[in-house]
């Protein structure tokens, strides 16, 4: 058994180190975020390819391949930035230095509690947020992790950064939407625009097609671009979890490349000291971290725990100590200073902040493929039952420019927002713009904001319950 398994996934983890049984854990772990993402990928995707059918810009045959294929480009080009966020959201610094059982544990607890909420409210056809589910299973591992090993399980400064960005997006989305549907109207001289589809033939003209099928890729990339970091982010939460030598730190940056960002900011460092006669505190601190994790880039391998840690912790503090640096109005550094400070920080942060490219790829392949499957549930949600009347080419095009919008600005922010609240919203705007608030399907609005407000207690408990039952096994 344990051969087989290491069969599996020796090729990218390499030789490990681990008993049978949480090998076998490991194993289920990766089977768990990969059927997080699939789940993902039919559950949210829905959202976006749910206008173009329901105009009849496409016919889901064409519109869910084409949907699944821009997720995965958006994935495999979204970059790492959300996906880290999500990482700060646990004790990762503490998970290094206790048991592997109990990160698994942790990373069981949050997969499994997202899966069940998830799959739940998919088979009653109710748009739920997977960020919103996700978010609550990690505070509620968070605070378990917290109950049973006495430390800070959860980061609360991150957790209302991603929280207020879960709730004020959705409030976005109706209101651009609403005002977008506004404009149109009192605007537009084109009547097509906002003609009801009705029987099987009556298509969009090829400009309106064109538009509401543009308006589809978009939502598809950027949902791609932010939820599937999601699914990163907890792929390597697992693998730093098992693996913290391995996979805390990016081992693929030369000790060189490292050596030379650290000296450029040395550098800065040693002429700022020379021209303050005050001895900033700020500038003698980063000169010392520097000099620290020049000594733990030295000593750090691929092998050794407690180095690799130390060396990461270092890491943080030299990135923590520039931006602190750049924000201190005290030292005057002109632009070639803080661009080279700004350079080198960023640098240095992919040592800490990094995705392997096959952990991108199976989270992409994952999400591209779980839009192609069960999409139809929640497509029925958002293209009949928000309105009280049939979506036209203005308000699918209206919800998902908006939605492609707020998805895109926050994934360059690095905030996880929810794909189904923003473009249910939207929705439900364009729906108020177009014929008042009694053009709403008051039913659907109150399971929607039903499971909006139970979605975060519901995953919260999920996932301490599970933390604590895999606590007496693992």
């Amino acid at each position: 058994m344990h051969q087989s398994i290491s069969a599996v996934i020796l090729p990218f983890f390499g030789q490990l180190d681990l008993s049978v049984s949480l090998s076998v854990v490991l194993f289920l772990c990766i089977l768990a975020v990969i059927g997080f993402e699939f789940v993902n990928g039919f559950h949210d995707t829905a959202n976006a390819v749910a206008t173009v059918i329901y105009t009849k810009a496409l016919k889901p045959v064409y519109a869910i391949p084409w949907s699944g294929i821009w997720n995965f480009l958006g994935v495999m080009l979204g970059g790492v930035t959300v996906a880290m966020g999500i990482l700060k959201l646990v004790p990762l610094d503490k998970l290094m230095t206790l048991p592997i059982s109990v990160g698994a544990c942790l990373v069981l607890a949050v997969l499994l509690a997202s899966i069940i909420w998830n799959l739940g409210t998919w088979y009653l056809g109710i748009p739920c947020s997977s960020s919103h589910t996700m978010i609550g299973a990690m505070i509620g591992a968070g605070l378990a992790f917290t109950w049973y090993y006495n430390g800070p399980g959860v980061n609360w400064d991150k957790a209302k950064e991603i929280g207020a960005s879960l709730i004020l997006s959705p409030i976005i989305g109706f209101g651009a939407a609403a005002l977008l549907m506004l404009f149109l109207k009192h605007v537009t001289k084109s009547h097509a625009l906002f003609h009801i589809p009705s029987g099987e033939n009556d298509r969009p003209p090829m400009h309106i097609r064109l538009l509401l099928i543009t308006t589809c890729t978009l939502v598809s990339f950027f949902h791609g671009s932010n939820d599937g970091q999601k699914g990163v982010g907890l792929f390597m939460l697992i693998l730093i979890a098992f693996m913290p030598a391995r996979f805390a730190v990016n081992h693929a940056i030369s000790n060189d490349k490292v050596l030379t960002s650290l000296k450029q900011v040395e550098q800065v460092v040693s002429n700022k000291l020379l021209l303050n006669a005050d001895n900033q505190p700020v500038l003698t601190e980063l000169r010392a971290t520097i000099a620290q994790t020049k000594s733990s880039l030295a000593e750090k391998n691929e092998k050794e725990v407690a180095k690799t840690y130390r060396y990461r912790k270092q890491m943080e503090g030299v990135i923590k100590d520039i931006h602190s640096l750049l924000k201190d109005k005290r030292i005057a550094l002109n632009t070639q200073e803080r661009d080279t400070l700004t350079s080198a920080s960023n640098e240095l942060l992919h040592v800490t902040d990094f995705a392997p490219i096959w952990v991108v790829a199976i989270i992409s392949l994952s999400l591209g493929l779980g839009t192609m499957i069960g999409w139809k549930r929640i497509v029925v949600t958002i293209g009949e039952k928000i309105g009280n009347e049939h979506l036209n080419y203005a308000q699918g095009a209206t919800s998902e420019i908006v939605a492609a919008s707020t998805i895109g600005l926050s994934t360059a922010f690095g905030l996880p927002v929810s794909t189904t609240h923003v473009l249910s919203s939207g929705i439900a705007g364009a729906m108020v713009a177009s014929g008042g608030k009694n053009n709403l399907n008051n039913k659907t609005l109150k399971n929607i904001a039903l499971a909006w407000v139970l979605t975060l207690p519901v995953a919260i408990i999920l996932a301490m319950l599970l933390f604590m039952l895999f606590h007496l096994f693992i």
